[in-house]
């Protein structure tokens, strides 16, 4: 179906052109590079589907080892960032139920990400702005590994927001916006 190519491909340009090429996840382009990154697009946009398809992608982890991380794409729900929002408090709290805690961790990333207490125009928010809404398994074990070989990992975010303001909120906009073309 060629919209579902379409979210793919728009996805895998977000993931190239955004995270790898400003190095918002210095992690990323290794993974990205030796092709062990998943992408799946979650079909509905049902929260209990959405939860469903999120284990489900848990279990296909657990018995893909090469894999080593996964964008869980929900390009058809969920456009409203405070009901996305739901589904990360929800996600979070099923990982645990689930006996994931400490198996895979969850970062989240929409279109309209606002970090709390930021305006929706400060560029930094674009650190976690993708074309769709979308849940990022990672793999923990391979988080801490990466973590305990980087210098400074928790300056990781403040590089992030410092770059993006430096860049702007016009350039942040079309940078995500040439994902989609």
């Amino acid at each position: 179906m060629a919209e579902q190519n379409e979210v793919l491909q728009h996805t895998q340009n977000w993931v190239d052109q955004v995270i790898v090429k400003l190095n918002l996840c210095p992690f990323a382009k290794p993974v990205v590079d030796s092709g062990r990154i998943r992408y799946h697009l979650a079909d509905g946009n049902d929260l209990e589907e959405a939860l469903h398809q999120l284990i489900e992608q848990c279990q296909y982890l657990d018995q893909h080892a090469e894999i080593e991380t996964e964008l869980v794409v929900y390009p058809n729900g969920f456009e409203d960032f405070y009901d996305f929002l739901d589904l990360v408090d929800l996600a979070n709290q099923l990982l645990v139920e689930q006996n994931y805690e400490g198996v895979y961790q969850l970062a989240n990333f929409h279109p309209d990400y606002c970090f709390d207490g930021e305006l929706p125009s400060d560029p930094a928010n674009y650190t976690n702005r993708s074309p769709y809404p979308m849940l990022h398994l990672i793999r923990e074990a391979s988080l801490e590994q990466a973590l305990a070989s980087y210098p400074d990992p928790e300056q990781i975010p403040e590089r992030n927001i410092k770059l993006t303001r430096e860049m702007g909120l016009q350039a942040m906009q079309q940078a995500l916006e040439a994902c989609k073309k």
